[in-house]
């Protein structure tokens, strides 16, 4: 690798040739927020969504990007959308399901340590008393975190990731958050 230059990764990419012609700042803007996104199908989801990897994901420690970093997103194709779902949402949408349903708070935190643990989501049975809760789909969100943990295992590969946000949906149990 040359020493001289900075900010050079050694990586293989998948490319897609894209031919944009220059003109003034306005219009050429406005052609650049055209161009559509690329991302990895890598779930698909009962309803017809879908979770979509991008990579990089663009996270940054100190200024210098983390290259093996992706985002996560649950991607809509009737709308169009990419929500990029998030722990705390994920764990907003954990605590409104035991709120209404506290009796299943054993049940649901297996489900998470199961695939936290490296079972796959579509291998992990859901219950119909679970399928029923409200808010996201168990399926939905299962099958995010799979991709979401996988993520933090590239960023932390100590494992203290993963470990993190399954220790606030252990929590869930004790009544704590």
């Amino acid at each position: 690798m040359n020493k001289t230059k900075k900010n050079l990764y050694e990586h293989s990419i998948d490319l897609k040739e894209l031919k944009l012609l220059n003109s003034n700042p306005e219009q050429f803007r406005k052609e650049l927020e055209k161009i559509p996104y690329r991302g990895y199908l890598v779930e698909h989801i009962s309803d017809g969504r879908k979770i979509v990897i991008a990579k990089p994901g663009g996270k940054s420690v100190y200024g210098r990007p983390k290259k093996e970093d992706f985002l996560v997103w649950i991607y809509d194709p009737t709308e169009s959308s990419f929500w990029q779902i998030s722990h705390k949402q994920i764990l907003t949408d954990l605590e409104l399901k035991v709120e209404a349903y506290p009796s299943l708070v054993d049940d649901l935190v297996k489900l998470f340590e199961r695939v936290c643990s490296g079972e796959e989501p579509d291998s992990v049975a859901i219950d119909s008393s679970l399928q029923s809760l409200p808010g996201e789909s168990l399926e939905a969100v299962l099958k995010a975190y799979k991709w979401i943990w996988g993520q933090e295992d590239v960023n932390y590969p100590t494992g203290e990731g993963r470990e993190l946000s399954m220790k606030g949906i252990r929590e869930l149990k004790n009544g704590r958050n």
